[in-house]
C-alpha cells in the first residue's frame, strides 16, 4: 500500500485498483502522482494504490470470457478503499467498464469512470461524427463498451480479423505488453493494427485495454495518434469534483424479538410496499437475535438488562449500512432512549408512529385502550408517546390486565405459537373489558397481538365497532414512506432522528 498523506482536514483520498493488470495499475499510479492538479497541491491528496493479485489476470480477454471473479474482485477491492475513508476509485480495465453499472449499485463509494474522462477530452477536440479508431480486446468489442459511451456522436472503426487477431497477440501473448515486452514484436504488431485503423479513416486511436498506455509514447513517435488513456483519466480523476453515492434505502430490523413477530412485520413491509418487481422492494438487513433478554422480565423483575444487546445488535446493523432502524417490539422502545444517542442512524420509532396515526385518522379526543404487556405498560412508554401528542389511553385492570399476560407468554399463547383457541378467548375478554368503559380504538400494542386479531377498521366486539390498531403496520408503512422520500432530494431520515432525540424518543 502507498500513500501520499493530505493536508489535515482538506485532502481528497483516491484509491487505484492495481491487481487488474500490474503494468497498467502502475503506470496510472504514476502518471496520478505526475498529473498538474496533483502536483500543484501535492498536501491535499491522498493515495491508496492496491496492487492485490487477481486469480484471474493471465486469462486472455476473449470474446466468451467470464466477468464474475473480475466483478467479485473489483466489488471487494472497492469496499476496502470505502472502508478506508476514499471518495472515489480508479479502476485502470476496461472489461470492468462492462459492469460498473452493477456494481456501482452496491457500493457506497463512487467509481470514476474512465469514459467520463474520454467523453470530456473528444468534445474539446473532436467534432460529433469523427472517426475513431478502437483498439480494444476481444471481450470489450463483443460487449460494444465504446457503442455505449460513444457510438451515438462518433463513427467507430475496428481492425479487420487478422489485425484483431495480432492486437490479442500483442498484448496476451508470450512476448506481450502484459509480459513486459514493450518494444520488438508487440509493438510492431499494435503499429500495424494502428496504420490499418488510419487507413479506414480513423482520426484518432482509442485504447480499449489500459495496457496500450504503455506504449501510446512510443507510437507518436511513429506517427501514430494513440491516446494516453491513463495520462487521460489521471488528469481527470485529479480534476474532477467529489461526487456523493445515494445509495438505495436499505431498512434495519431488530429481529427475535419475537421471532414470530419479526416475520409478521417483513411481512408487512412487502405487503405495503408499492413495487412491480422484486428490485423495487426494499433493501432489508435483519438480526434475528432472540437471545436478546425479555423485556418484559426486566422491565417487571429486574431480570437481565437487554440494553447492551439491543445496542450492539442496532450498532451491527449501521455497520452494515442501515440508514434507519425498525424495532418491531414494543416493550423493547422502553430502551430505545436510552441508546438512540450512542447510533448515527435514527430508530423509527414504532409508539410515537402510533399515536400519530390515531390522531390524524381518529382525532385526538378519541378513546384509546391499551392492550399490551405489563413491562410496557409499567414503563409508561406509550403514555409518554400519547402524552405528547395530547391523548389519552385507557388501561385494562389487572385481572384482565393478567389475561392479555396469558394470551401472551401462557402455555397457550402466542409466544408459544398459539393464534387461536385460549388465548384468542383471553385477548377478546380484554378487549371487551376496554371498550366496556368506553374504549373504540385498540392499541395491539404487543408486536404478537396482531397475529391474534389483525388491523382493523371496523371490528366488532359486544356488539361495538372498534378500531384495531396494529403499530407493526404502521410501522411498516412508515418504512415504505421513508424509503420513497429517501428517493428524492431532501431525505427525511436526518430530520427523523433529530426529533426523536428532543422528544426524548
Amino acid at each position: 500500500m502507498t500513500s501520499l498523506n493530505p493536508a489535515a482536514g482538506k485532502g481528497r483520498t483516491l484509491g487505484i485498483i492495481g491487481g487488474l493488470g500490474a503494468l497498467a495499475g502502475g503506470d496510472l499510479f504514476f502518471k496520478l502522482l505526475k498529473s498538474q492538479p496533483l502536483l500543484a497541491d501535492q498536501g491535499r491528496y491522498h493515495l491508496l494504490f492496491e496492487q492485490r493479485p487477481f486469480k484471474d489476470l493471465k486469462r486472455t480477454l476473449d470474446a466468451g470470457a467470464s466477468m464474475t471473479s473480475r466483478k467479485l474482485y473489483v466489488f471487494q477491492a472497492c469496499q476496502r478503499f470505502a472502508e478506508q475513508g476514499a471518495d472515489a476509485v480508479l479502476v485502470p480495465c476496461f472489461a470492468s467498464h462492462t459492469f460498473l453499472d452493477e456494481l456501482t449499485a452496491e457500493l457506497e463509494v463512487p467509481v470514476i469512470n474512465m469514459f467520463d474522462a474520454l467523453r470530456q477530452y473528444l468534445a474539446r477536440q473532436f467534432s460529433p461524427g469523427s472517426h475513431l479508431g478502437i483498439l480494444a480486446s476481444d471481450y470489450v468489442r463483443a460487449a460494444g463498451l465504446f457503442e455505449r459511451f460513444l457510438g451515438e456522436q462518433y463513427v467507430l472503426v475496428y481492425p479487420s480479423v487478422q489485425s484483431q487477431a495480432a492486437l490479442m497477440e500483442a498484448v496476451y501473448g508470450r512476448n506481450g505488453i502484459k509480459a513486459g515486452q514493450l518494444d520488438g514484436s508487440a509493438q510492431e504488431l499494435l503499429y500495424q493494427a494502428g496504420l490499418e485503423l488510419v487507413g479506414q479513416g480513423a482520426q484518432l486511436l482509442l485504447p480499449g485495454m489500459t495496457e496500450l498506455s504503455l506504449l501510446s509514447e512510443a507510437l507518436q513517435q511513429r506517427g501514430l495518434q494513440l491516446l494516453d488513456i491513463n495520462r487521460l483519466y489521471a488528469d481527470f480523476a485529479a480534476c474532477s469534483e467529489p461526487v456523493s453515492v445515494r445509495a438505495p434505502f436499505k431498512l434495519g430490523v431488530v429481529g427475535g424479538v419475537g421471532p414470530a413477530a419479526t416475520v409478521d412485520f417483513i411481512g408487512k413491509v412487502v405487503r405495503h410496499t408499492p413495487a412491480g418487481k422484486d428490485q423495487e422492494h426494499i433493501k432489508l438487513v435483519v438480526e434475528q437475535n432472540p437471545q436478546i433478554p425479555d423485556r418484559t422480565a426486566n422491565l417487571l423483575h429486574q431480570d437481565t438488562d437487554p440494553t447492551v444487546a439491543m445496542y450492539a445488535t442496532c450498532k451491527r446493523l449501521q455497520e452494515e449500512g442501515a440508514q434507519a432502524i425498525a424495532i418491531p417490539c414494543n416493550t423493547a422502545h422502553a430502551y430505545v432512549q436510552r441508546i438512540q444517542e450512542h447510533l448515527q442512524v435514527p430508530i423509527i420509532n414504532m409508539l410515537d408512529e402510533t399515536v400519530g396515526h390515531i390522531g390524524r385518522t381518529c382525532g385526538l379526543d378519541a378513546k384509546v385502550g391499551l392492550l399490551a404487556t405489563s413491562g410496557t405498560v409499567q414503563s409508561r412508554v406509550y403514555h409518554d408517546a400519547a402524552e405528547r401528542l395530547g391523548l389519552a389511553l385507557m388501561l385494562p385492570d389487572p385481572a384482565h390486565q393478567a389475561l392479555v399476560m396469558n394470551a401472551i407468554y401462557g402455555p397457550a399463547g402466542v409466544k408459544a405459537g398459539y393464534t387461536l383457541g385460549v388465548c384468542r378467548e383471553q385477548l377478546l375478554q380484554a378487549a371487551a373489558h376496554l371498550v366496556q368503559q368506553g374504549a373504540r380504538v385498540l392499541i395491539l400494542g404487543c408486536t404478537e397481538l396482531p397475529l391474534i386479531l389483525p388491523q382493523a377498521d371496523d371490528f366488532l366486539i359486544d356488539g361495538v365497532s372498534v378500531a384495531l390498531v396494529d403499530p407493526t403496520t404502521v410501522l411498516a408503512r412508515r418504512c415504505v414512506a421513508l424509503a420513497a422520500d429517501h428517493q428524492q432530494p431532501g431525505t427525511p431520515l436526518a430530520q427523523l432522528r433529530t426529533m426523536r432525540l428532543s422528544h426524548g424518543a
